[in-house]
């Protein structure tokens, strides 16, 4: 099973990286993030159908399908975003072939580590669901409720132009900093818990441990709040409200 995800995400990815060598925008790999793992789930489905595979996919579908369509109506009337036109500036004639590897090759490998509970449940899944998988539903819906609302909260307050260069604070955003972070992380706990009973359950933890560690560590948080560095409000914000598990504002600073 792992040399077919392994085939399945690089085909997919290369074709990808076909599609942004002709528009000439590398953030393509931002919509092929979600889709990949729906057209991995699948294949896995195909290749050794199971009950509590099923469920895994249906969740992952939903989850890959609608991140993967926000992030397409976000950026298609945009300039390519601010990262990718970085690194065009930083790699110059070595840009094509860093490209392929740390865009889409590299992302493509983690697509397949964050995998981990579908990969081994394509090899094992089971056709008998336990309360615990039920636990699992209910975390990753917890989680796509955090990732959807505070998407769509986001997306609306951009889209008032007298919230030009404010912070959002407002909604799921008052409890946390990264709401729709907390949700897809969240998500990935859930569908883990989804694959228990499989005889490689244990192993699956290296998905959502992986994911996990990208957004708390490397490519999400930190990423995203080095862009606000030294910016008054943010760092106001920042003080009363959680970095990533929502909790109640502390009430020792006030907007």
């Amino acid at each position: 099973m792992i040399t077919l995800a392994l085939a399945t995400v690089g085909i997919y990815m290369t074709a990808w990286f076909i599609v942004s060598r002709v528009i000439k925008r590398n953030d393509v790999a931002d919509v092929a993030w979600g889709l990949g793992f729906v057209v991995l789930a699948w294949v896995l489905y195909a290749s050794r159908p199971s009950i509590q595979l099923s469920l895994a996919v249906l969740l992952v579908t939903i989850w890959g399908i609608r991140l993967s369509v926000h992030i397409l109506l976000r950026n298609i009337k945009k300039p390519e975003d601010y990262r990718y036109q970085q690194w065009r500036k930083e790699w110059g004639k070595w840009f094509t072939l860093r490209s392929f590897f740390q865009v889409f090759m590299l992302q493509g490998l983690l697509l397949v580590f964050i995998s981990a509970p579908l990969v081994f449940m394509g090899r094992s899944g089971q056709d008998e669901l336990h309360i615990i998988n039920w636990v699992g539903v209910i975390i990753w819906s917890c989680g796509f409720f955090f990732e959807a609302l505070g998407d769509y909260e986001l997306g609306q307050f951009i889209k008032n132009p007298k919230n030009k260069g404010k912070i959002m604070q407002e909604g799921l955003w008052e409890f946390t900093r990264h709401p729709n972070y907390f949700g897809e992380v969240t998500q990935w706990w859930g569908i883990w818990l989804v694959s228990f009973g499989s005889p490689w359950f244990a192993w699956g933890v290296i998905g959502p441990i992986t994911i996990t560690v990208l957004i708390l560590k490397v490519s999400g948080i930190p990423l995203l709040e080095k862009k606000y560095e030294g910016n008054k409000d943010f760092d106001k914000y920042k003080l009363r409200t959680s970095k990533f598990f929502p909790l109640p504002p502390k009430k020792t600073a006030h907007k």
